[in-house]
């Protein structure tokens, strides 16, 4: 009996970290094939469904596409989560929906205003950027997140 509860213990560990290490692989990952609004939807949908793979999936999906200039700035991940789940950004996280404007583009940036429905039904404008990545290495030609305003709180939607 003990030996069957081991193996049955030990099948559900594994399971578990397995399941685990293939969610943090089905992270998108930048790639030069991704066009600039498709980078913040793709951030977007994580934030909004920022626990559904496994606990901050969202936020550590949005870090993927930031530009390295920008993760100087917020600092290594642990510093992005806080910084997400603060009180600038955190009505982000599990939003119920949001749009996707352009603004306006350059060679090498584009730029987006997002409007967000927060989960208290508030709505909040940010204009968001993304450039080109142009050094060598495997981010090059890659759209990456450079800017994210601070948010402006629209009003109510009831």
């Amino acid at each position: 009996m003990l030996r069957r509860l081991q193996i049955i213990f030990s099948f559900f560990f594994i399971s578990f970290f397995i399941s685990i290490s293939i969610s943090k692989a089905d992270l998108i990952k930048p790639s030069s094939l991704i066009k600039p609004s498709e980078v913040i939807k793709i951030q977007l949908s994580g934030l909004q469904k920022n626990d559904d793979s496994y606990k901050d999936s969202g936020i550590e999906q949005t870090w993927n596409f930031a530009h390295p200039n920008n993760r100087k700035n917020t600092g290594p991940l642990p510093n992005f989560k806080m910084m997400i789940k603060g009180n600038t950004y955190q009505m982000l996280l599990n939003h119920l929906s949001h749009s996707i404007t352009e603004l306006e583009r350059g060679d090498k940036w584009v730029q987006f205003e997002v409007i967000i429905l927060d989960k208290n039904k508030i709505y909040h404008k940010f204009k968001w950027q993304v450039e080109k990545y142009t050094l060598d290495g495997p981010l090059k030609d890659c759209w990456l997140t450079t800017i994210v305003s601070r948010p402006i709180a629209l009003g109510s939607s009831i």
